[in-house]
């Protein structure tokens, strides 16, 4: 969140902000004499406690004195003295929870190096990598949908009967192939310097509005418990949404040394969103989906640092695909499409070429989201008390938070299967995942089991 000091000497950097990132919903001069009025009352609260202090001090000394009628007179007007700040005191804790919850609506303020514009068609691609020399494909590729199934590795039919429309089931060689992806992407950020999490999967509302999930994107997010009268009550959970929730909060109202920083974690956790299905033809197959896999990537450094830390985790992040040899792109996300929360985001989109769709590259093909890179500033650390003390005699400040997914495991898979398939219907595995798949090359598929998979001669 932004602190209410920025909120009242910079109005019309948050006004813009607000424009600039498409918030609705919100009224900044509300907030803005809410705080006004807040400020008022304080201040007129410190001064009626200043003379109720000074009125005590006068009863014993005219009592003593003898003067019991001023002495009355004294203690009636420091009665009413106190009545009246108990007035003033309960509307300051008023309009302060307004005031709380007021700023909690406000977006961060974009970095002044973020392109400006409203949706995906404004973003900015910073580069390309992996495209000078690309493998040999098939004149048609299969879109991964259709592979696996036609390899019995995903059965999204099966995953939508047990469960629901946006779950599936991935079976033998693709189970194989997406556990030997994740301990990749594991290893890859050990060598990176980052400490291994795992993070506890439901999350409670505090964490939540942590890191600016609340309250903008409850409806998001999947809900565990109870809510009465639209109130969180204290067993509410939710299902994580991404690690990033949980790691960030681990150390919540906390303070960390100087020598801490910086903090990298690694979490790999399973995710949960109910976004399936709004975004047209990608309802087909593994790409938005209601849980997927996802190893996360959380920093949090010093305020002067975060800037060379979000190029380094950008790097960090796209490693992966390098050492994959999987083609792909960055970009520099423009104000309307970078999210509430961020101060600066890059995309990495890999280059699945099996779908021919009107956003991919030249060459056919379509470009699939595989992590954000973003820099949040102090904005999380605000909401969640994340602070450190650069000396241990100084006072605490907040830290900056950064995260980037390192990366959407299924959508890697998607890039995989369609771009290191061969002309048999076969896959081959890329050579740096082979040491996390027993040394397996190919992925050959197996046959399907069960009557349905009989044709209708041989099922008589």
């Amino acid at each position: 969140m932004l602190s209410r000091q920025f909120v009242r000497e910079n109005p019309e950097t948050v006004r813009d902000a607000i424009e600039r990132k498409g918030v609705t919903g919100v009224d900044l001069d509300e907030v803005l004499a809410i705080d006004e009025e807040w400020r008022e009352l304080k201040a007129k609260g410190d001064g009626l406690r200043q003379e109720r202090n000074e009125v005590s001090k006068t009863i014993g000394a005219l009592k003593q004195e003898g003067k019991d009628e001023e002495a009355q007179e004294a203690i009636e007007r420091s009665q009413e003295l106190k009545d009246e700040l108990q007035d003033i005191e309960d509307r300051a804790d008023e309009l302060e929870s307004q005031l709380e919850a007021a700023l909690l609506e406000l977006p961060n303020v974009p970095h002044e190096s973020v392109p400006t514009g409203e949706g995906e068609a404004d973003n900015v691609e910073a580069y390309r990598e992996g495209f000078e020399d690309l493998r040999e494909l098939p004149d048609e590729v299969v879109p991964h949908y259709d592979l696996g199934e036609e390899l019995d590795i995903l059965d999204f039919e099966r995953g939508a009967k047990v469960t629901g429309g946006g779950y599936q089931f991935v079976k033998g060689e693709g189970a194989r192939l997406e556990h030997a992806l994740i301990q990749f992407m594991l290893a890859v950020h050990r060598e990176q310097g980052y400490s291994d999490i795992l993070p506890p999967i439901p999350v409670n509302s505090a964490s939540m509005e942590g890191t600016g999930q609340l309250p903008k994107f409850d409806d998001d997010a999947y809900r565990v418990g109870a809510r009465q009268d639209d109130e969180y009550d204290e067993d509410d959970l939710w299902l994580l949404p991404t690690a990033e929730v949980p790691v960030t909060n681990m150390y919540r109202d906390e303070i960390l040394l100087d020598d801490d920083l910086p903090v990298k974690h690694q979490a790999f956790s399973p995710n949960f969103r109910r976004e399936a299905g709004e975004h047209g033809t990608e309802t087909r197959g593994y790409v938005r989906v209601h849980q997927f896999h996802k190893v996360e990537l959380v920093n949090f450094v010093r305020p002067e640092d975060s800037y060379d830390r979000l190029d380094a985790l950008l790097d960090e992040a796209a490693e992966v695909l390098e050492r994959l040899e999987l083609p792909y792109r960055v970009l520099d996300m423009c104000t309307g499409d970078m999210g509430f929360t961020q101060a600066k985001k890059y995309d990495i989109e890999v280059w699945a070429p099996g779908d021919d769709m009107a956003e991919g590259p030249d060459i056919g093909g379509r470009w699939l989201e595989v992590s954000s890179v973003s820099n949040f500033e102090d904005f999380q650390a605000r909401r969640a008390g994340l602070r450190f003390r650069p000396e241990r005699h100084e006072s605490a400040e907040y830290l900056h938070t950064l995260n980037g997914s390192g990366l959407a495991v299924p959508r890697v898979m998607v890039a995989i299967l369609e771009y290191y398939q061969n002309d048999d219907g076969t896959v081959t595995v890329p050579e740096a995942l082979r040491p996390y798949m027993g040394g397996q090359a190919v992925i050959e598929g197996t046959e399907p089991v069960g009557e349905s998979a009989l044709g209708a001669g041989e099922k008589e």
